[in-house]
């Protein structure tokens, strides 16, 4: 019999089963014929520890040294330029103090980026990010969940979650699963997930975010520009595999699905982003779109139902699911296996579902 069943199969549910398996049978379910399909194959992979209210800023911090060294490391340096128009003073420098962001002169971000308009652009703030490789991290994780005898199970959509003399037991079209312990890490599906177990549902809320690329402007090299975010989040735009990957950063509460980008909202955030440079887009290589699933508060939630003895939230991430992660998961492990936890206490709180009520 299964020990802990996880429910979902991003970055979520596969660090968790990393952390887990050294502790006891593990058993992932995965919706999907690969791990990672929705949410986490759909990242713009970008670490930032100075993005998120400051609970996620709390796991970002706890998630550093992970992401730079274990397993020799999952990111690489990529600069980051918060970029505002002239009659946006107020907004940048709030913006750019919050971050973390020193003032450049426009002449030294042209350098860096030469479209950048100089007639639009008039405030530009620079600080260090990083690029992960979300595959290798989600890798990573994988190799060290099976290396640790767990299974992992796809095409195995959870239909019913049953508790019975103490243990819980999900059914799925590959069979039934047996556990004294349900990670619930579905992402947009959690709180649906958290119905069938008669666990209440928490409010989360997926909000699609939708991508393009588009070749190289003007023939440039990118590879080496800097992530670029326009003030108050209305667009961005970073290197990718030799083109450039532009979003509108548009937030649109949806129901979970597979989530596809809507045209007119890719064409409105294209054309914010043509504000500010010099050269038009000229053609769309590829779009996509992702669910960013919030709790209430945009906290993750993260512990064991108040009212239901082993089930246990790994959910809400929003857009910082990849670089809160190894907190994220080692703080699920401790709580799981009734340690106490490295995070402060106070942090440990504003994540745990029983904050709701």
């Amino acid at each position: 019999m299964t020990d802990i069943l996880i429910i979902g199969g991003g970055i979520a549910g596969i660090s968790a089963a990393a952390r887990l398996a050294p502790h006891g049978q593990v058993t992932l379910l995965e919706a999907e014929d690969q791990l990672a399909y929705h949410a986490s194959g759909r990242s713009a992979a970008v670490f930032l520890e100075f993005y998120g209210n400051p609970v996620v800023r709390a796991l970002n911090a706890a998630s550093a040294a992970h992401l730079h060294k274990a397993d020799g490391g999952v990111t690489k340096p990529r600069d980051f330029f918060l970029i505002g128009k002239p009659e946006e003073d107020e907004r940048f420098h709030a913006q750019a103090a919050d971050l973390g962001a020193a003032r450049i002169g426009l002449e030294e971000a042209r350098a860096r980026v030469p479209i950048l308009d100089p007639e639009t652009c008039g405030f530009v703030g620079h600080c260090a990010a990083f690029d992960i490789d979300t595959d290798l991290y989600i890798q990573n994780f994988r190799r060290s969940a099976l290396a640790h005898g767990a299974q992992i199970v796809t095409r195995a959509p959870v239909q019913a979650i049953k508790r019975a003399y103490g243990r819980w037991r999900a059914e799925t079209p590959q069979g039934g699963y047996g556990a004294d312990v349900v990670i619930d890490a579905a992402g947009p599906w959690a709180d649906t997930v958290a119905g069938m177990a008669g666990v209440a549902p928490l409010g989360l809320q997926p909000y699609r975010r939708s991508m393009a690329r588009i070749p190289a402007p003007g023939g440039h090299d990118v590879r080496g520009w800097p992530f670029m975010d326009g003030v108050g989040d209305t667009w961005y735009a970073k290197p990718d595999a030799g083109s450039l990957i532009v979003s509108p950063q548009e937030e649109h509460p949806m129901d979970a699905h597979d989530a596809w980008a809507d045209d007119m909202v890719l064409a409105e955030g294209l054309a914010r982003y043509e504000e500010m440079v010099t050269e038009p887009v000229t053609r769309v290589e590829a779009n996509w779109a992702g669910l960013r699933t919030f709790a209430p508060d945009r906290a993750l939630v993260i512990g064991e139902a108040p009212e239901a003895a082993g089930f246990f939230w790994l959910a809400g991430q929003g857009g910082y699911g990849f670089q809160t992660a190894a907190a994220a998961s080692q703080l699920l492990a401790d709580l799981v296996l009734g340690r106490v936890p490295d995070l402060p206490g106070a942090v440990v709180r504003a994540l745990d579902p029983g904050r709701f009520g």
